[in-house]
């Protein structure tokens, strides 16, 4: 058993995720679907070095977020998945975001996934969450339109310069 500052549920929380590096890196596997080390190491805008993302790694699937499992199609790879109390972080992910869309200088990039979130409300993170359940968990698919798809669509087109919706 692990020894915790207190039982508060915000304490506990911020034990789990309150570094500098895990929410990114399940920000990465959830909105960027890098599953593989050397996809977050490289494609992450924050730059994380390899010891710094190998640890969190590790943590993170010690601390039951993440699951680390053989790539079927090389063997020296793996592959990271989300579990389903990280996904559970979805509505969290998206209040976070909106507080620093809100209240800190993000680039207009940045801040088209993060304001479809919000637009969408509840229905759409249920909808994300039951695609990222889908894509990581092997659940059923519920069909229709992608919200990831739709997330990194807007995102291609603020970068390209054109209009997010």
């Amino acid at each position: 058993m692990t020894d915790h500052r207190s039982g508060c549920p915000i304490n506990l929380t911020l034990e789990t995720l309150g570094d500098r590096w895990s929410l990114i890196v399940i920000r990465d596997i959830m909105f960027g679907n890098r599953r593989h080390f050397r996809e977050l190491l490289t494609r992450s805008d924050e730059g994380i070095a390899s010891n710094i993302l190998a640890d969190r790694l590790k943590r993170l699937v010690e601390a039951g977020l993440l699951t680390k499992a053989d790539d079927p199609s090389h063997r020296q790879k793996a592959v990271y998945s989300l579990t389903a109390s990280a996904i559970e972080l979805v509505p969290l992910l998206v209040h976070m975001g909106a507080w620093g869309r809100r209240h800190r200088s993000a680039t207009r990039e940045m801040v088209v996934r993060q304001q479809l979130l919000e637009e969408g409300g509840p229905p759409l993170w249920d909808a994300f969450m039951d695609e990222l359940r889908a894509l990581h968990l092997g659940a059923p698919s519920c069909g229709g339109n992608s919200v990831l798809e739709r997330l990194n669509e807007a995102y291609r087109r603020a970068v390209e310069g054109g209009s997010p919706g």
